[in-house]
C-alpha cells in the first residue's frame, strides 16, 4: 500500500513539475553555413547563450548550407518568421531585395533586424536596425590601401561575391570612391587614374576556389595588371594555400607596390598570409561580436527599447608590419 501511495506521489509531483519550457528563439540566419566567417558569427551566438543560461531567450544560429543557395535562405527566414517561438529574428541577406520581398511576404510580428549584410537602402524600414560592419568605410579603407601604394593608379580588378549582396556592392563603392576622389563611379574607366580590366568585377559566390581560379584568370589575360581589391576574403580564407601558390611568385612586386592587394577579413589563415607579404592591407570585420551582440539588440527590440540604426562593430586593420597587434582582442 505505502508502495503505491509513493508511485501515486512521485506521478503527481512529475505531472505538476511538467515539461521544461521551451525557450524564446532570437534567430540568426546568415547566408551559409560552409563559410568560416559565419561560423565566427555563430560562435559568439553560443557566447551570449552560455553567458545566459537562464534567460527565457536562447540564441538559434541557422541558414541554408551553401552560401550560394539565396533561394534557400529566403525559404528559412520564411519558415522562422512563422514559428510561433521566433521571438525575433536577425538576418545576413545574401541577396537583398529576395529577402526584403520575403518579410513583406511574411510580415512579420515580431522584430526584424539585419546583420553583417544590410538590405537595400530603399526597403530599410522592412528592419529596425542594422548590426554589422560600416561596409562603406571598409571598401573606402582597402581602396586607401590601394591608393597609398600606387598613388598614380593603375589596372585593377574587384573581386566581388554574390550579385545581390548588398554588403559587398557598398564595400565596392567605397573602394572606388577611395580609389577616384569622387562619389558614386559604377566602373572605373581611367577616374583617378585607374581603370578596371575587362571581366570585372568578377562575382564569385564567396567560393575561395572560384576566387582565386578567377584571379589567376585574370591575371593571365592581363600580366600587367596593378592591383586586385578584394572585397571578401574568400580566397584568402576559403583556398588559402591555392591563393599562396598563386601570390608566391608576386611577393617581391607586393613589397614594393609594384603589385598591389587590397583585402577584405580578418579570419582564418589570412592574417598570416600577410604575415608573409601575400597581400598589401587587410581590412577585417569583427564577426564574432556581431554573433555576440545580436541577442541582446534582439531583446531590447521586443521590450521597445531604442535602439541605434545602424550599430556598427568596428574594423581591424592589418598589414605585413602590425600582424602581431593588429587584431582586436
Amino acid at each position: 500500500m505505502k508502495k503505491s501511495l509513493l508511485l501515486v506521489a512521485a506521478a503527481a509531483l512529475a505531472l505538476g513539475a511538467g515539461p521544461a519550457l521551451a525557450k524564446k528563439q532570437l534567430v540568426i540566419v546568415v547566408k551559409g553555413l560552409d563559410n568560416p566567417f559565419f561560423e565566427a558569427i555563430h560562435q559568439g551566438c553560443e557566447k551570449w547563450n552560455s553567458e545566459n543560461a537562464s534567460s527565457e531567450y536562447e540564441c538559434f544560429y541557422t541558414g541554408p548550407a551553401s552560401t550560394s543557395d539565396e533561394a534557400g535562405e529566403a525559404q528559412i527566414v520564411q519558415d522562422m518568421l512563422g514559428k510561433a517561438d521566433t521571438a525575433a529574428i536577425a538576418i545576413s541577406p545574401s541577396n537583398a531585395k529576395l529577402i526584403a520581398q520575403t518579410i513583406k511576404t511574411a510580415n512579420p510580428s515580431v522584430p526584424v533586424m539585419t546583420l553583417d549584410a544590410d538590405l537595400a537602402a530603399e526597403d530599410a524600414a522592412l528592419r529596425k536596425t542594422y548590426l554589422g560592419t560600416d561596409n562603406y568605410l571598409m571598401g573606402f579603407k582597402i581602396g586607401e590601401y590601394i591608393k597609398k601604394a600606387k598613388p598614380n593608379g593603375g589596372t585593377i580588378c574587384t573581386i566581388e561575391g554574390n550579385t545581390g549582396a548588398d554588403n559587398i556592392l557598398r564595400r565596392a563603392q567605397g573602394m572606388r570612391d577611395a580609389l577616384t576622389g569622387q562619389k558614386g563611379i559604377e566602373a572605373l574607366k581611367g577616374e583617378g587614374g585607374w581603370t578596371e580590366v575587362a571581366g570585372c568585377p568578377v562575382f564569385t559566390n564567396d567560393d575561395g576556389a572560384k576566387g582565386v581560379q578567377a584571379m589567376t584568370d585574370i591575371l593571365a589575360a592581363n600580366p600587367k595588371l596593378d592591383a586586385f581589391g578584394i572585397m571578401g576574403g574568400w580566397p584568402l580564407f576559403g583556398a588559402p594555400q591555392p591563393y599562396r601558390d598563386l601570390f608566391k611568385p608576386y611577393k617581391d612586386k607586393i613589397a614594393s607596390n609594384e603589385f598591389v592587394i587590397g583585402a577584405a577579413d580578418t579570419i582564418g589563415e589570412e592574417v598570416a598570409i600577410a604575415g608573409e607579404g601575400l597581400v598589401t592591407a587587410l581590412v577585417g570585420q569583427r564577426p564574432f561580436e556581431m554573433g555576440y551582440k545580436a541577442p541582446s539588440v534582439m531583446i531590447d527590440l521586443i521590450e521597445g527599447k531604442p535602439v541605434e540604426d545602424p550599430v556598427f562593430t568596428g574594423l581591424d586593420e592589418c598589414t605585413k608590419d602590425t600582424v602581431a597587434t593588429c587584431i582586436q582582442k
